[in-house]
């Protein structure tokens, strides 16, 4: 039997990408969910996902690429969609700053990706991201810039975990009420004893660790999302 075939369309995190401390750069890597899943004959991956793609840019890459081969499509968008631009940030931390997709513009896009998806015939499955380690992230962030002034901005560090979080809910409602299925890799990494060790040392991508957690999640939800009779 064929092995079900799953398209992913997403940022960093649907592409396994994460800082590589020897290449002190990021990278792909490996091994990675998808080649475990693979190897292990679980499923097959078609990986779309992007390196810094915004759900807007992942639908208007998922629109121009066809009709895709795989039976359902999972759409993994939201931390570049919440992210900031630090840098104005820094320099001006008294003023309002926007998030780079705002958060009714990106329930409202996930809802429309979902509609194109079905209108394919395909099954459409949305998947929440993973948690940020706030003190992690803020420090790496702030890399080069005023740390005291993006901490005024935000308060208390714990801010972005609350502001990314509300992305996350922006997912589970737009799954409720379009009656869509849902992979909570959120909640797989809640629930692993100490998440921080699953991400690199940015606090926002799954190091080695991590892919491990997400293949066996993904393994684990496969009879739920209905995936393993396709």
């Amino acid at each position: 039997m064929a092995l079900a075939k799953v398209a992913v369309w997403g940022d960093s995190i649907g592409r396994a990408v994460g800082f590589n401390d020897s290449l002190s750069r990021y990278a792909v890597i490996k091994p990675n969910y998808r080649e475990m899943l693979l190897s292990s004959q679980v499923v097959d991956i078609l990986n779309h996902a992007r390196f810094g793609a915004t759900l807007p840019e992942g639908l208007a890459d998922f629109q121009g690429a066809g009709e895709t081969e795989a039976q359902a499509v999972a759409i993994q968008f939201g931390g570049n969609d919440c992210n900031l631009d630090w840098a104005a940030v820094a320099r001006n931390p008294d003023q309002p700053h926007g998030p780079r997709t705002p958060l009714e513009a990106f329930e409202k896009g996930l809802r429309s990706f979902i509609r194109q998806v079905r209108a394919q015939g395909k099954t459409a499955i949305l998947v929440t991201p993973p948690p940020l380690d706030a003190q992690r992230f803020v420090a790496w962030v702030s890399r080069g810039l005023n740390a005291e002034a993006i901490l005024k901005f935000l308060g208390d560090i714990q801010h972005v975990y609350r502001w990314q979080e509300r992305y996350a809910a922006a997912i589970h409602r737009a799954a409720l009420q379009a009656r869509c299925r849902l992979f909570d890799l959120r909640d797989a990494f809640l629930a692993a004893d100490n998440f921080p060790d699953y991400l690199c040392q940015d606090g926002m991508h799954p190091n080695e660790k991590g892919q491990q957690l997400i293949a066996s999640a993904i393994q684990e939800a496969l009879p739920r999302l209905g995936l393993s009779l396709l």
